[in-house]
C-alpha cells in the first residue's frame, strides 16, 4: 500500500541516521518501527490493582497543632 506520512523533524532525523548506519531504505525502517510499535501497543498489559498501604494509628501528636514550622522545628530540637 502506498500512502503519505508527515513525520516530525526529530523522527525523520532518527530514521535518516538509522538508514545511513544500517544501509537500509527508509521505507523498510518505517515498516519495522511501525510493526514493533503496533505489536507492543496490542500487547499492553492490563491495568494493575492500585497499591494500598494499611493505615496505622500513631497516637496523639506530641506537639498539638502544628501551625508554625518554626515551632515544630524548635520542638524537634528540644527547645
Amino acid at each position: 500500500m502506498r500512502t503519505t506520512l508527515t513525520l516530525d523533524d526529530d523522527v525523520a532525523a532518527i530514521l535518516k541516521r538509522l538508514a545511513r548506519s544500517r544501509r537500509a531504505r527508509m521505507k523498510d525502517l518505517v515498516n519495522v518501527a511501525l510493526r514493533r510499535g503496533l505489536a507492543q501497543t496490542e500487547a499492553m498489559p492490563q491495568p494493575r490493582e492500585p497499591f494500598r498501604t494499611a493505615s496505622v494509628s500513631l497516637g496523639r501528636s506530641r506537639l498539638g497543632a502544628i501551625d508554625s514550622v518554626a515551632d515544630a522545628l524548635a520542638a524537634a530540637e528540644g527547645r
